[in-house]
């Protein structure tokens, strides 16, 4: 299997583990909590076809990458990207970052101002802060944070359980996608270990990214649904739309936080016309929609 070290001083090296697929334009896919790579596996598999080339890799502590004690902090989660994009010496990247992922994302440009990086796509964003405080008053309150570390404690399969039911908008009279899908994100999850769990969970729930934001200085996409019960719309998206509004912010109307699969076409398509030319379309019913639409045939 392919990994990468990331060595960072005073700490152990780390192997992060990687896959790379297609060639032309690279994208760099981060993956969400509690999960790993493999939740891009609809977007890695049709974004070839368009001209790109696809990295996708695992968080420490989840899925096949190593598994250390320590450095779910998002400066040390950023190092890791670093060490990724140099090794593999990538040049002209889109970064896409789902959910904690906005985090590493907005710290890479903060701390190494956007090298080798020409675009960044946002979906389901935690940035730029989670956290209800007197000046954010959209945010979570932190007794759910608590509540949320003290489930996983006890019994995180179940916990887990639940989280992605509210993850994908699941409820008695709503089935947005297959219990197949439920089981297969369930899967990912318990393979991330409960130390990176809980503590990538205080890490997107209290890191304040508001400061950093000025420092993403390249075309920047914002995509999140608007019926996310997940990571607040209000509290996030909306408000990186205000504090950049040179980005491109599209609210996908009913959608919950699990955009990758409930919206997987729409949000490919989103990817492919932004990156080639900065722009999105208003609804997938458009001509370049509808040539994606008859692509598909020839994918797999």
């Amino acid at each position: 299997m392919p990994f990468i070290k990331s060595q960072q001083k005073g700490q152990d090296p780390v192997k992060i583990y990687y896959e790379d697929w297609g060639n032309g334009k690279p994208l760099v896919l981060i993956h969400g909590w509690p999960v790993s790579h493999e939740m891009w596996e609809y977007q890695s598999t049709v974004l070839p076809y368009h001209g790109f080339r696809c990295i996708q890799y695992d968080r420490r502590g989840f899925g096949n990458s190593d598994k250390p004690w320590n450095g779910y902090d998002y400066s040390s989660l950023a190092a890791d990207l670093k060490a990724l994009l140099d090794e593999l010496d990538l040049k002209d990247v889109t970064l896409v970052g789902f959910s904690m992922a906005g985090g590493e994302v907005v710290r890479y440009c903060s701390l190494y101002d956007c090298e080798r990086i020409s675009n960044v796509v946002l979906v389901s964003s935690i940035v730029p802060y989670m956290l209800k405080t007197d000046n954010n008053t959209e945010g979570v309150p932190q007794e759910v944070f608590d509540k949320m570390i003290n489930d996983i404690l006890n019994d995180r399969p179940a916990f887990l359980t639940e989280f992605g039911k509210t993850f994908f908008g699941e409820t008695l009279i709503n089935h947005p996608v297959s219990s197949e899908v439920l089981e297969w994100m369930h899967g990912l999850a318990l393979r991330g270990s409960m130390r990176a769990t809980i503590e990538c969970l205080k890490s997107f729930s209290s890191t304040d990214f508001r400061n950093e934001l000025k420092y993403v200085k390249v075309p920047t996409l914002v995509v999140h649904g608007d019926a996310d019960k997940t990571v607040p719309i209000k509290a996030t998206s909306e408000e990186v739309a205000r504090l950049m509004p040179g980005a491109v912010y599209k609210r996908y109307e009913g959608a919950p936080h699990g955009l990758f699969v409930i919206e997987k076409e729409q949000l490919t398509v989103d990817i492919i016309q932004f990156v080639n030319e900065g722009t999105v379309m208003l609804d997938y019913t458009t001509d370049s929609a509808k040539q994606f639409e008859y692509n598909r045939q020839f994918y797999f």
